[in-house]
């Protein structure tokens, strides 16, 4: 019996050890979208990000998400970019750490404030949701993204963490194997 129960326990653990850590996604700007005149500076300064994490870019026809280098994002230059897209509804999954850089590369849109740096710290890696869905990398299909938030310090509730949850169910399986 007693080995039966540390079995079972220790299945608990592994399934518990194996859940994914919940990333966030972020909707840039929140209600106002990628816009001209907003100010990312200020959206970005309450929020901390992470590996794993997305940004969805909402925008109507006329602009585009580009992913530049420092220089490029300081300068509002054009024309060098690293990914670019102009669907109208771009997820970027934030792959590495460090500052990511995005620009509005119609001309005039990246000075008139269509311009974003993230700085994303370390973090473990999400579940494949949070990838692009189209070839180019950028594009997402949803044009309704909704923020789902595992962190604290985000845009919406927060909730317990996964090694915090790991150690409730298992307290709790534990406890419940022994009466049994």
């Amino acid at each position: 019996m007693a080995f039966s129960n540390a079995l079972v326990l220790g299945l608990f653990l592994a399934i518990n050890m194996a859940l994914p850590t919940l990333a966030t996604v972020y909707t840039v700007g929140d209600t106002s979208g990628w816009a001209i005149g907003a100010d990312y500076s200020t959206w970005t300064s309450a929020k901390t990000f992470a590996v794993g994490d997305s940004l969805v870019f909402n925008y109507g026809a006329g602009h585009t998400v580009d992913e530049v280098k420092e220089s490029d994002y300081k300068s509002c230059t054009t024309g060098n970019s690293i990914n670019t897209d102009s669907s109208g509804a771009t997820t970027i999954a934030l792959k590495t750490a460090g500052t990511h850089y995005f620009i509005c590369a119609v001309p005039g849109h990246c000075a008139g404030g269509m311009k974003l740096a993230v700085t994303v710290k370390a973090g473990k890696a999400t579940a494949p949701s949070a990838t692009p869905s189209s070839g180019n990398g950028s594009p997402s299909d949803s044009n309704t993204p909704t923020t789902t938030t595992t962190r604290p310090n985000s845009s919406s509730a927060s909730s317990l963490s996964p090694i915090v949850a790991m150690v409730i169910v298992s307290c709790i399986s534990y406890y419940v194997l022994r009466l049994v």
